[in-house]
C-alpha cells in the first residue's frame, strides 16, 4: 500500500473508514451511506460510486471461510445438520456485514486515488 500525500495508507484510511485525503474526517454517514464531504479537510465525495465491486469480493471471502470451516467441521466431528445451521447460520450474516463496511471504504480510497469517475457523456 501507498502512502498518502500526507504520508498515511490509503487502503487502510478507508478500510477504517477515514477520508482517503486526510485520514481524519468519516467517510460514511451511516452503515454504508458515504458521507457529502469529509467534515475535517472538506473533500467532497461526490467521486464515490463503488457499484457491486465490494460485495463481490466479501461474498467470495465469506464464502470460502464459512464453507472451509464447514467442510472442516463436518469431517472432524461429524455434528448434525440442525447444529450446522445453528452455528453457521449467524456467522453466515455477521461476516458478510462486517466486512462489507472496510471493503466499500477501500473501493472509495482506490477510486480517489486513482481519481476514477463514472463514465460521462456530452450531450
Amino acid at each position: 500500500m501507498n502512502p498518502g500525500a500526507h504520508g498515511h495508507s490509503l487502503l487502510l484510511a478507508g478500510a477504517r473508514a477515514r477520508c482517503p485525503r486526510c485520514a481524519r474526517g468519516a467517510l460514511f454517514a451511516g452503515y454504508l451511506t458515504v458521507a457529502r464531504e469529509c467534515a475535517v479537510c472538506g473533500l467532497n465525495f461526490e467521486f464515490a460510486d463503488t457499484g457491486d465491486g465490494p460485495i463481490v469480493f466479501v461474498i467470495l471471502i465469506a464464502g470460502f471461510v464459512l464453507a472451509a470451516a464447514a467442510l472442516i467441521t463436518e469431517v472432524l466431528y461429524q455434528p448434525p445438520y440442525w447444529l450446522h445451521a445453528a452455528a453457521w447460520l449467524p456467522l453466515a450474516i455477521a461476516l458478510p456485514l462486517g466486512l462489507l463496511r472496510p471493503f466499500k471504504g477501500a473501493f472509495l480510497a482506490m477510486q480517489y486515488k486513482n481519481q476514477a469517475s463514472e463514465s460521462r457523456f456530452d450531450t
